[in-house]
């Protein structure tokens, strides 16, 4: 087996590995709050959420082309792309074990572009038009995850509010089976698709693929569906708790109202081809949800710190694939 072959295993293994860790990472996103409100006992919400992502991944590849031309296909090594992949672990390690919802999508572009600007000694190689556009969705989806939790909760509150309060909330807790799945269903296909984004631009740099191309392979789409879907069986506990219960109180009701605004955000995210964080949009649209009722509902000191997670994501996660890359590249060349 040549170097050269063997560095892309190694890149494609990293890349599914990414992907596991980021199933069991975000699996919060999908399932925290249908767990927290009781409607679903953890392991069978787990296991829902992780079929979900499942299918979800193989809804569409516009996402996936974004990231796989995020880097100049003339300027991507398979050093780069597996520097860039471990910067993202790394912080997503971190943040897991503190409990910290923070966005896989931000690591994962932060380190692929540290990566890339340590390999090239600039940001020349980056995609203008793609950056701006992952930018430009990462950072307004959560306002419009915020906004959609805010308008639908007080849509629904002006709906049930001659209703007796057991009737809702029993109406809800089935209703919120169905906004859980489609949470779990929009997830996969946001997330599932960056690392196949991240495959197919190392099978570029190979020469697996022609230059240009950003559609993966069917395999690629298989497995990254797959090791998102184990990942998220694994479960992530620290990370459920704090989005069910620490940013406020929630009901049912609430719940469907938060997963309903999340999963809307992150499909239309998705059919423009835009990159977006699972995570900030359902916890921007959790707060929405808790600042339609009063703004006091929302912990803002736990909100804080997930806030600091986010501004922190890209450039710690940038300078831990820039070294990787500096290290790395010693060894296995650029």
């Amino acid at each position: 087996m040549d170097t050269v072959f063997l560095t892309l295993v190694i890149v494609v293994v990293a890349a599914l590995i990414f992907d596991y860790i980021n199933g069991f990472h975000d699996a919060a996103n999908a399932i925290a709050t249908v767990v927290s409100t009781g409607v679903l006992p953890m392991r069978t919400a787990i296991l829902m959420a992780a079929v979900m992502n499942f299918i979800g991944a193989f809804m569409g590849l516009k996402v996936a082309d974004t990231v796989a031309k995020m880097v100049d296909p003339h300027a991507v090594s398979q050093v780069m792309v597996i520097a860039g992949v471990t910067g993202a672990i790394v912080w997503n390690l971190i943040t897991w074990w503190f409990g910290i919802p923070s966005s896989s999508s931000h690591a994962l572009m932060g380190g692929v572009i540290g990566a890339s600007a340590a390999k090239t000694g600039g940001f020349a190689a980056v995609s203008a038009p793609n950056l701006e556009k992952t930018l430009r969705g990462l950072f307004l989806s959560p306002f419009a995850g915020f906004i959609f939790g805010f308008l639908i909760m007080i849509l629904i509150s002006w709906v049930v509010r001659r209703m007796r309060p057991t009737l809702v909330n029993r109406a809800f807790r089935w209703l919120q089976m169905v906004s859980a799945g489609g949470m779990a269903l929009s997830h996969g296909q946001a997330d599932a698709q960056k690392t196949m984004g991240i495959i197919t631009m190392a099978l570029i740099a190979y020469g697996a693929i022609e230059k240009g191309a950003g559609a993966p392979p069917t395999w690629v789409v298989v497995s990254c569906a797959l090791a998102m879907g184990l990942g998220t069986a694994a479960g992530g506990v620290r990370i459920i708790k704090t989005m069910g219960s620490k940013i406020i109180d929630l009901k049912p009701i609430h719940g469907f109202a938060a997963e309903t605004a999340a999963a809307a955000t992150l499909f239309t995210a998705a059919h423009f081809g835009a990159p977006v964080s699972t995570t900030h949009v359902i916890s921007s649209s959790i707060m929405g949800v808790g600042a339609s009722q009063r703004v006091s509902a929302v912990r803002w000191g736990v909100t804080a710190r997930i806030v600091w997670a986010w501004v922190l994501t890209i450039p710690i996660s940038g300078l831990v694939g820039a070294l990787c890359y500096l290290g790395l590249s010693v060894v296995l060349g650029p």
